[in-house]
């Protein structure tokens, strides 16, 4: 299915629906201190907020999209072989958001043809509504533009690396690349939110973002954030022919930022 420029911008509108009918729910259960369960291990957290702003989700696009297939973080795949194939994360960032940290959002992305054509990335706490479309990239309605430091010296990075992932694969090897991070950045952070994060790399408010291991669901949409913002996504570790969006990890960087010669393009392999 090719979807021209305004087919993604309603797309785009649609997610926008989707993702504002949780605002008031997380809103209100935010520093409540919900009870949590994991799933796969204790860094996987989950809670019934999570479960519940994804069926809010999927009824909306269910009823706006008739036919589309949803890919939700909680509930997995449900629909029909449609055209338009939904990634749903609920809440990107569900342990900041269980104990009260303000960096969380609810990511949903649209794929035609194995291209991302349209997504939100939405910030309930602020209720900051970054949305993509072949159009191009806005926070609130306003256009963005992903430009910000053009070295590692003065560049802030955000990551979740190392992951325990990581550190079962090579504790030595990791722990000193994350060293060289440290040395080399003006400031690492670690925020929390992949989503999020690209969302800000799309603003220019973060330089440089970096996972080693993703979920479609947590970028689908912010890829499309900050590309159509005119910065740099990267997907890694994906096998020849795999969407970018089924990348095991990623690279991003602002627009103008000199990846060649960063610290990034040692550790992560990665070539602009």
């Amino acid at each position: 299915m090719n979807v021209d420029v305004p087919a993604s911008r309603e797309l785009a509108g649609i997610a926008e629906l989707a993702a504002r009918a949780t605002g008031d729910r997380l809103r209100t259960a935010f520093r409540s201190r919900p009870e949590v369960d994991t799933k796969r291990d204790m860094h996987d957290p989950v809670t019934e907020h999570d479960r519940a702003a994804e069926e809010t989700i999927r009824e909306v696009l269910g009823k706006e999209t008739p036919g589309s297939i949803v890919v939700g973080e909680e509930g997995g795949a449900q629909g029909s072989d449609g055209d338009i194939r939904w990634y749903v994360d609920p809440i990107d960032g569900t342990a900041n958001f269980a104990v009260g940290l303000p960096f969380f959002c609810v990511s949903i992305g649209a794929v035609a043809g194995g291209e991302v054509v349209a997504g939100v990335v939405y910030d309930p706490v602020r209720d900051e509504m970054f949305s993509a479309s072949l159009d191009g990239a806005t926070c609130n309605g306003n256009r963005i533009e992903s430009k910000g430091a053009a070295r590692d010296e003065t560049a802030v990075v955000a990551t979740s690396y190392p992951s325990p992932r990581d550190l079962a694969a090579g504790r030595e090897v990791t722990l000193r690349r994350f060293g060289d991070m440290v040395d080399a950045f003006a400031t690492v952070r670690r925020p929390g939110s992949a989503a999020l994060t690209l969302a800000h790399v799309a603003a220019g408010w973060v330089d440089v973002a970096y996972d080693s291991s993703i979920n479609a669901w947590d970028i689908t949409a912010a890829l499309l954030l900050v590309r159509q913002a005119g910065g740099t996504y990267l997907p890694l570790g994906a096998e020849p022919g795999v969407p970018d969006h089924m990348a095991p990890g990623y690279l991003a960087c602002v627009g103008g930022f000199d990846l060649a010669g960063s610290v990034m393009a040692e550790i992560t392999g990665a070539r602009p």
